[in-house]
């Protein structure tokens, strides 16, 4: 979620804990099924919250689903902040953000199953990882390092992609995610106008860890 200044009081954070309580049980809800007919009733038992609280901060399940999928994505794009702030190259912070994103369905399952369920309806976002991805390919398409398109277009090339390198990892978890990911980065940087040599040599530079 966005960053805020923490509450200021007892019963804000009481309010607080207690949304984030119900947030958390959503996103646990999308990583284990994907599912979002739980009801209310099951939603709050499993945040150990009383019933009645769940309208005191959301008007319905869809609100509380596209809060926990929001929460999820900015958790994945802070992740990537931190590792990857120190990359200058465009071409690299994509690529190391395609590597990540595999090694991640082992070291954070329950953000990738989310991001495997949810992630297509937040391509365009203007929230978690569809903002910072756009950023990336503005900057690239600016700096003459990437091909001169839409930047919406890009990325949707671009989120497609790494939709897929996400399905992947879990469909078929015998695969070497590391290399499937370099792989699958490397046809994504030609697309976007790296030259073959170069893509093959960026999408191979040392990667930050996820720890």
């Amino acid at each position: 979620m966005p960053t805020s200044a923490p509450p200021s009081n007892r019963f804000e954070r009481r309010r607080a804990e207690t949304r984030q309580a119900l947030v958390r049980a959503a996103r646990q809800i999308l990583a284990e099924t994907g599912d979002t007919s739980a009801s209310i009733q099951a939603i709050a038992e499993r945040a150990d919250v009383g019933f009645g609280s769940f309208y005191n901060h959301f008007e319905s399940k869809t609100e509380l689903f596209d809060a926990a999928v929001v929460d999820a994505l900015e958790e994945f794009g802070r992740t990537f902040d931190e590792r990857l702030r120190d990359i200058d190259d465009p071409a690299e912070l994509v690529a190391a953000g395609f590597r990540l994103s595999a090694r991640m369905a082992e070291s954070h399952p329950e953000l990738m199953q989310i991001l495997r369920h949810r992630g297509l309806g937040y391509l365009h976002s203007d929230q978690g990882l569809a903002p910072r991805a756009l950023r990336d390919l503005q900057v690239g398409i600016a700096s003459g390092r990437f091909t001169p398109v839409d930047p919406t277009i890009a990325l949707s090339a671009l989120g497609g992609s790494l939709l897929a390198l996400v399905e992947l990892r879990f469909a078929r978890p015998d695969l070497d995610g590391d290399e499937a990911a370099a792989n699958l980065v490397e046809m994504v940087l030609r697309m976007l106008g790296v030259a073959p040599d170069d893509a093959r040599e960026v999408v191979r530079r040392p990667l930050p860890g996820l720890g």
